[in-house]
């Protein structure tokens, strides 16, 4: 059901056309449209004072004897399309509608319906208009209903995934938010299974391709608007809108739905002003003093001297941000983001400093890594600090988990010699440890200079306009993969580009004949309409695949 319009449905059973007697003699697959205003009408050329949407109601005492002309008046309300058509008998037809009107009614799928015993239709027109007048107010008021609870969540600064909760409990329908990427960042499967809502989902939402700013893809059955403020558009909103199966003649979802996505959408971004997150949606720091240095949440003296009282000085020292986490491929068995595994890491963390005799702040920053703020005497100590606790490190995790010292990667940021610059310091390591999550290589500590240009790619993968830019090189690419997942081409322009262009060597290295690769290659060259034989091109491919790698690892 449209939520402002009856059905032609609904109407037939309203008590004024009950007591009709109604009967559907053609079109019961168009009982379900919906019926914008009612009409009566006597004469045969109506049709073009008709707008769309209206049921037409006639005793037929004006319409043509001939078959020819009924054919011809029943195609033009088809036309127009009108909802329905409904005759009353008695004065112009006894026994039933003309067999030339219902075959013609038939051939068109519209509701054909004859009222076998009189009825005043000014009590069909008022019945029909009081319930659209009170479906619209009913709409007025979702919309106001809409308007305050979004204003209330904007004010109170409500988080990504209760504005997604609340858009998604007034929708009644499944509500994703995505970053440009096509990465979640927070969802509500309004009941439905979150599995098979999200299984998949990039290549998925790749295929969701609405036209203007918010608009609805019919044959996915998305509502998506995006999300974005000042130019900067950050992401996506979707709504799953299953109105069209259950209603097929339904091509758009209703506007409060429109309104609701759209206001949600301007709501996320506003929050997103307002926090003004360095770290982006996905981290939620934790409410320490390394967590007020990180999100400037209390004054940088405050800070010092609530870590005086804790027994570290930070004034006056030369200090170093040090991220510690698992490799992306540890062993073991627990969940990440596991409360209990973290827990160990941050005691492991803890008992490393004490070993070195280090003084710092240390803490969980989200839930797969554990931080610390290094105060040392002076900049020389530096070197000779971060070895022994890398050092140290390993030792208690030697212990504690025998044959797995290495699992961890230990990042340091640049050392910096005020507290006010010791988020850069802190931020970098993090960043740092993301980056070097994968590599292979067994160092003490990571610094900046060992993860190149894919560190300097991951620092920036939160960045909208990085994720731009993927999509803008590969885009075209990534979405034919999603339609065809048994063909997909990325490898093969992976290959290509890291044995440095040479076809033969990227072949082999496919695991493909020279014919078959050159003929991928080619194909690649007309979707992404670039030219694949230029250096600069390929320069400009290579960094959005390394691009693409530091968006998706999370």
């Amino acid at each position: 059901m449209s939520p402002v319009f009856p059905t032609v449905r609904e109407v037939l059973a309203l008590d004024p056309v009950q007591h009709g007697g109604p009967r559907l003699v053609a079109g019961e697959a168009g009982l379900d449209r919906p019926v914008r205003w009612v009409h009566v009408t006597e004469v045969p050329d109506i049709a073009t004072l008709l707008r769309g949407g209206e049921l037409v109601l006639t005793t037929g005492i004006g319409l043509p004897a001939q078959d020819a002309g009924l054919r011809a008046f029943v195609a033009a309300l088809a036309d127009v399309p009108v909802s329905g058509l409904v005759v009353e008998l008695g004065r112009r037809y006894v026994g039933g509608a003309p067999r030339a009107m219902v075959t013609a009614a038939a051939q068109r799928d519209l509701p054909l319906v004859e009222l076998r015993r009189a009825t005043p239709f000014v009590r069909i027109t008022e019945a029909v208009h009081a319930l659209i007048v009170d479906a619209q107010l009913h709409e007025l008021r979702a919309a106001e209903e809409i308007h305050q609870r979004f204003t209330e969540l904007s004010v109170s600064g409500a988080e990504p995934q209760e504005v997604v909760r609340q858009a998604a409990a007034l929708a009644g329908c499944p509500v994703v938010l995505e970053n440009m990427s096509r990465q979640v960042l927070a969802y509500d499967p309004a009941g439905v299974s979150a599995e098979l809502l999200l299984d998949g989902w990039e290549e998925h939402s790749r295929r969701i391709r609405p036209t203007g700013r918010t608009a609805y893809d019919s044959d996915s059955g998305w509502l998506v608007t995006t999300v974005g403020a000042r130019g900067q558009d950050w992401g996506r909103l979707l709504l799953r809108w299953p109105g069209r199966q259950l209603v097929p003649d339904e091509a758009t979802p209703p506007t409060r739905l429109t309104i609701l996505v759209e206001r949600a959408a301007s709501t996320l971004a506003l929050g997103r002003l307002i926090r003004r997150d360095a770290e982006g949606l996905e981290r939620q720091l934790h409410r320490t003093l390394l967590t007020a240095l990180l999100d400037h949440s209390r004054p940088v003296d405050e800070v010092a001297l609530r870590a005086r009282a804790l027994g570290v000085v930070l004034e006056r020292r030369h200090l170093v941000g040090v991220v510690v986490r698992q490799r992306a491929d540890d062993a073991d068995d627990s969940p990440p983001g596991d409360p209990a595994r973290l827990r160990d890491l941050a005691e492991a963390v803890g008992q490393a400093l004490r070993e070195a005799k280090l003084t710092a702040l240390t803490s969980a920053l989200d839930d797969q890594s554990v931080g610390a703020l290094l105060a040392l005497p002076e900049p020389a100590a530096e070197p000779r600090a971060l070895t022994a606790f890398a050092a140290a490190l390993r030792r208690v995790r030697l212990d504690a988990r025998p044959g797995s010292p290495a699992a961890l990667v230990v990042a340091a940021g640049s050392g910096v010699d005020g507290l006010r610059e010791a988020r850069r310091s802190l931020v970098e390591a993090r960043q740092v440890a993301d980056a070097a999550r994968r590599d292979r290589r067994d160092l003490p500590v990571f610094r900046l200079p060992h993860v190149g240009l894919a560190g300097l790619l991951h620092l920036l993968r939160d960045d909208p306009r990085l994720q731009t830019f993927v999509e803008r090189e590969l885009g075209p690419l990534l979405s034919y993969d999603a339609r065809h997942p048994r063909d997909r081409l990325l490898g093969t322009l992976r290959a290509y580009l890291e044995q440095g262009r040479n076809k033969s060597a990227a072949a082999n290295a496919a695991h493909l004949s020279r014919p078959a690769f050159y003929e991928r290659l080619a194909r690649i060259a007309r979707i992404l309409d670039a030219d694949v034989d230029s250096v600069e091109t390929c320069l400009s491919l290579h960094v959005a695949l390394l691009a693409l790698d530091a968006v998706r690892a999370r």
